[in-house]
C-alpha cells in the first residue's frame, strides 16, 4: 500500500464512527453469525441497508447462498457480545457463540439481548476488495428499547480486516 493509501486508511479509521452489529444467517441447520461494523442505511423507500461483509467469512458464504439475513444492533456496554462474534461460529441449542439468540421471521438468528434488529433479503452487491458491499432490503424491524449504539471507539479497537 502506497503512502497516500495508508494516509487515507488512517483518516477513515479516525473519522467514521463505526458501530457494531451481529450479522446472522441461517440455511437449514447451518448457522453463521459475525460481528460487522460497516453498516449504513441507504434508502427510505424501499428501506435499504448496505453492509460490508468479509468475503472469506462463513457469514458471507451463507448470505450468498440464502440471500437472507438478520442484523442485530448492539448497544453501548455490550462489548462482550461483540467480542463473542469476532471468532468462528459455534452453536449449542439456542446459543450462538455463547449468546442467547431468537429467530427472526426468516429464521436467521438475532441476539436476544440486543435492543433491536432488522431482517431482510439481499437485493444487490458491489463485489470489490476483500469485503463485499451487500445491499439488503429491510423486510422486518424490531425495536425493543432505545439505546446508544456500541462503537469500536468505545471498545478502544480499530478494525483491521
Amino acid at each position: 500500500m502506497d503512502e497516500q493509501a495508508q494516509a487515507a486508511k488512517k483518516t477513515l479509521l479516525r473519522m467514521i464512527p463505526y458501530g457494531l452489529y451481529v450479522l446472522g444467517v441461517r440455511d437449514g441447520d447451518e448457522v453463521s453469525a459475525a460481528a460487522i461494523n460497516w453498516v449504513t442505511q441507504t434508502s427510505f423507500t424501499p428501506p435499504l441497508v448496505a453492509m460490508g461483509v468479509k468475503k472469506d467469512s462463513g457469514a458471507y458464504a451463507l448470505l450468498k447462498r440464502t440471500g437472507q439475513f438478520a442484523l442485530s444492533f448492539l448497544e453501548s456496554g455490550q462489548g462482550d457480545i461483540a467480542y463473542a462474534f469476532f471468532k468462528p461460529t459455534t452453536v449449542e441449542g439456542s446459543k450462538v457463540n455463547g449468546q442467547e439468540t431468537e429467530a427472526a421471521t426468516n429464521g436467521a438468528p438475532v441476539i436476544a439481548a440486543a435492543p433491536g434488529w432488522v431482517e431482510g433479503r439481499v437485493v444487490g452487491e458491489v463485489d470489490l476488495g476483500d469485503h463485499s458491499c451487500v445491499v439488503g432490503e429491510v423486510t422486518n424491524a424490531v425495536l425493543k428499547r432505545e439505546a446508544k449504539p456500541l462503537t469500536l471507539d468505545e471498545l478502544g479497537v480499530k478494525y483491521g480486516g
